[in-house]
């Protein structure tokens, strides 16, 4: 799959980010824009907590079409009761003036601290006389919805003459079960509403819902698609390939940008009895402290490797068939610990991408599990993230 050099918009969306006063410093308030109607599907948290624009968000969603998104950072608008919700709704009804159109066309996202209302007024404010600012770079409006990012983050990718492009956010409490924090994807091609929903989906189970920095699922997670259509119709196959492949390439890119992460961990299983037993196990892999350790320690401990697949109770194991490798070097078969050059894979684990590879050899379904690392920055990170 090949991305662009440059992530770029496709034809009709842009963005902005300004500063409006919830952060000392740095960008806090996003706006992404397309300048016709775009069919939209989007899915959110299933945390039994959502924030005030999950529940907004899902309203909005039931009509189908989006003109625009606003997101904050710093201050999530979670756990703030009825006035919360008023405030989200205040806050789309600025971003649609601001652009011309219903406020029942925008979809707004919050991320940050739990449990502090959110400064509307200053939002308001800030969404004053965006629209002059709004440009063609997606990183732009990437930097105005970072928290503990290390950096913006987009990609774009060609699908015949139309564009997708992926803009997204997080870092730390990630284990979605819809997608990830913040992630929006944005398309000139022509697609159903029925298609379109479709097709998201099924992306974010192979891409997003395999993310887990920390086994923590947010309470504000969003991911929505928009397709405005001015490039007319593109091969379905074509497209839904594409959308998959950026899903999956931002979803290692999230999970490298762990909070304090030195290595991105792909963990795949093979030869699981089920899809979701092995989605189940490749979790339980990139979820585990101790595998998580042993990356970061580059130490090739491969008891905890049959230990976080053991612990998986409820599903189908036979050590006598289970075999795992480590960047493609054996060091389990049937169960047992291989002789293997201790140097040579613990000098493999000091890479940036460490390949966890099991195979469980009691069937045919297979996946792939994306984490990180777990080091004393995400310890330092999270100590006093509510402080900060």
């Amino acid at each position: 799959m090949h991305f662009d050099e440059a992530p770029a918009f496709p034809r009709g969306f842009r963005c902005a980010s300004r500063n409006c006063g919830l952060k000392a410093d740095g960008k806090d308030l996003a706006l992404f824009a397309s300048d016709a109607d775009a069919i939209a599907a989007a899915v959110f948290t299933r945390n039994r907590f959502p924030g005030a624009p999950v529940i907004l968000g899902r309203e909005t969603m039931k009509g189908g079409v989006l003109r625009a998104i606003v997101a904050n950072s710093k201050v999530s608008n979670v756990a703030t009761g009825a006035e919360g919700l008023d405030n989200a709704r205040r806050m789309a009804a600025a971003a649609a003036m601001e652009l011309g159109t219903s406020a029942d066309h925008v979809l707004v996202s919050s991320t940050g601290v739990i449990g502090r209302r959110l400064p509307i007024e200053k939002i308001e404010s800030g969404l004053l006389g965006m629209s002059s600012d709004l440009q063609a770079d997606p990183l732009v409006g990437a930097a105005g919805i970072m928290t503990t990012d290390t950096h913006p983050k987009a990609l774009s990718a060609r699908v015949g003459d139309a564009t997708i492009t992926w803009v997204a956010k997080g870092s730390g409490m990630i284990e979605p079960n819809m997608a990830t924090m913040l992630a929006y994807v944005f398309t000139d091609a022509e697609i159903d509403r029925t298609a379109l929903d479709r097709m998201l989906r099924e992306a974010v189970h192979a891409s997003f819902n395999m993310l887990s920095v920390d086994s923590d699922t947010s309470t504000s997670d969003t991911c929505a698609i928009l397709a405005n259509g001015h490039a007319g119709r593109v091969d379905d196959r074509a497209f839904f390939d594409t959308l998959v492949a950026g899903c999956v390439r931002m979803t290692e890119i999230l999970a490298r940008d762990g909070e304090g992460a030195e290595h991105l961990i792909r963990a795949r299983v093979r030869g699981a009895a089920s899809d979701d037993e092995a989605r189940r196990i490749a979790k339980s892999l990139v979820n585990s402290p101790l595998v998580k350790t042993m990356v970061h320690g580059a130490d090739p401990n491969v008891g905890r490797l049959l230990m976080a697949v053991g612990k998986c109770f409820d599903c189908t194991i036979a050590p006598e068939s289970t075999d795992a490798s480590i960047n493609g070097y054996p060091v389990v078969a049937g169960g047992a610990r291989v002789a293997f050059d201790d140097a040579i894979v613990r000098d493999t684990l000091r890479r940036d991408i460490v390949d966890l590879e099991v195979s469980l050899g009691v069937g045919s379904a297979s996946a792939t599990a994306f984490g990180c690392d777990l080091t004393k920055g995400y310890i330092d990170e999270n100590a006093a993230y509510y402080s900060s």
